[in-house]
């Protein structure tokens, strides 16, 4: 399985950014323009609709046309951990449905002198079969401007 990882530091306090980043709200304001994200459902861990906070056991179903090509993707996302302790916090989220075979990724907030380091950890692998796994190392040329878009985001947002 290939690894993409990407760290950001945002001039905001952690408890700021890690409240941001665990709702919806927050994942629609930070997902690329293009990437025509829909929302399609979210449902916390006791069944309920719309959660405000995305604690672990929640489900998010949504769907993406990247660059407006293609026909939408669905997507389903299930939060399976989420802690915060002392000025550090992360949640996990498992693409249980969607384009590729595997897809996890680590959230990872911590505090640093009233700003707050954020870092992405996806361990994924590309469709495809085996030219897929061959290729899944590449992913990060496709990766990178999501995911630079997005620590972009966050401090436009919060900084």
């Amino acid at each position: 399985m290939a690894t993409y990882t990407r760290e950001a530091r945002v001039r905001a306090p952690f408890e700021e950014v890690w409240e941001f980043h665990s709702t919806v709200d927050g994942l629609e304001a930070l997902t690329p323009g293009f990437m025509n994200l829909e929302v399609r459902r979210v449902t916390g861990p006791d069944g309920e609709s719309g959660p405000e906070v995305l604690d672990a056991g929640s489900r998010i179903d949504l769907s993406m046309r990247p660059f407006g090509v293609g026909p939408r993707q669905e997507w389903t996302s299930v939060i399976t951990r989420r802690t915060e302790s002392g000025g550090a916090a992360m949640f996990h989220d498992v693409m249980e449905g969607g384009p590729f075979p595997t897809w996890e990724h680590t959230h990872r907030f911590f505090a640093d002198d009233g700003a707050t380091v954020l870092s992405d950890r996806v361990e994924y692998q590309l469709p495809g079969g085996a030219l897929g796994r061959a290729v899944s190392p590449l992913g990060w040329v496709g990766f990178e401007p999501m995911f630079r878009g997005r620590h972009g985001k966050t401090k436009e947002l919060l900084e």
